[in-house]
């Protein structure tokens, strides 16, 4: 049974860590708050970008006139996956949900019969899916998200997998990211960047969904100047950034939400065990106490 001063020095080591846990709480909840308005900010842009892109891209599929970006090898043999992950943890499940459902997702194309690369983005995705993964593991890029997602770094990301697919080592390339909903909510949601994913048509009336949103008419004819090639060999590359950009921004709230909820946890059960401890130490405390009475009456007594 624990003595007097190991609960003394227990409930002092508690507290020291619920005043660490309240102040990363305090921090993740303002750069939460700054990560939210640019993830905001950045899907309309993102999301218009697809939408123009889609209808250039159906354009130019039905002439046969796509480009590599949009119409693929040929093959889906090789698949590059990029895991969006974070390179500090105290973050709750953040990291665990979208690795396991990248492992999923890589067994399952195994099972298929393809070859999987992987290119990790952040430090924990690797130590988690190094285990079992190792030999696929092309690369590991940390420091991503020092002090914010930067769209160089977005670029820099999307070059390396169009210089991959330019050179034959893959054939496509999925990002998979936390999306971020809410501080209590993140959605791991899959990507696919190459080739450029068409929109799906609505079996009803022939209209995408994204031209159902946008109000445009899928039957409309529209004049592009400079001509449709030019401007895809334009906006395919730029899009690849764009989205992972995205992706970054989206995955970093989820982080900041994450870690946030994952401290209020932490400082509540701190909080919860100061209370069992300090109760615990009063009751020695005053059991201590009512013995040594008693030892003092009855030594008085004998006298």
């Amino acid at each position: 049974m624990a003595s007097l001063k190991d609960l003394r020095v227990r409930i002092s080591s508690v507290k020291s860590t619920q005043r660490i846990t309240s102040a990363m709480k305090m921090v993740a909840a303002a750069k939460l708050r700054r990560a939210q308005e640019n993830a905001e900010a950045t899907r309309p842009y993102a999301e218009r970008m697809e939408r123009m892109l889609g209808s250039l891209a159906q354009s130019a599929v039905t002439a046969g006139t796509a480009p590599p970006l949009l119409a693929g090898s040929g093959k889906d043999d090789v698949h590059l996956i990029i895991l969006v992950t974070s390179d500090r943890g105290l973050c709750g499940g953040f990291n665990g949900s979208v690795s396991r459902w990248t492992r999923k997702h890589i067994l399952q194309l195994r099972a298929d019969g393809k070859q999987v690369k992987l290119l990790i983005i952040g430090r924990k995705g690797r130590g988690i899916m190094r285990r079992e993964f190792g030999d696929i593991i092309i690369d590991t890029i940390e420091d991503t998200t020092k002090p914010v997602p930067m769209f160089e770094t977005a670029a820099e990301i999307a070059q390396r997998a169009r210089d991959m697919f330019e050179a034959g080592e893959c054939d496509v390339c999925t990002i998979i990211y936390n999306k971020f909903v809410s501080a209590l909510t993140q959605d791991v949601t899959p990507q696919q960047l190459i080739p450029f994913a068409l929109p799906e048509k609505d079996d009803a009336d022939g209209e995408t969904t994204d031209e159902q949103d946008s109000g445009l008419e899928s039957g409309a004819v529209y004049e592009y100047e400079p001509d449709e090639q030019e401007i895809l060999a334009d906006l395919l590359p730029r899009n690849l950034s764009v989205q992972v950009f995205r992706t970054m921004i989206e995955s970093f709230a989820s982080e900041q939400g994450a870690r946030m909820t994952a401290m209020d946890n932490a400082t509540r059960n701190a909080g919860d065990m100061i209370d069992r401890l300090s109760t615990d130490y009063n009751r020695m405390r005053q059991a201590a106490i009512t013995t040594e009475l008693i030892e003092i009456i009855s030594g008085a007594e004998a006298l």
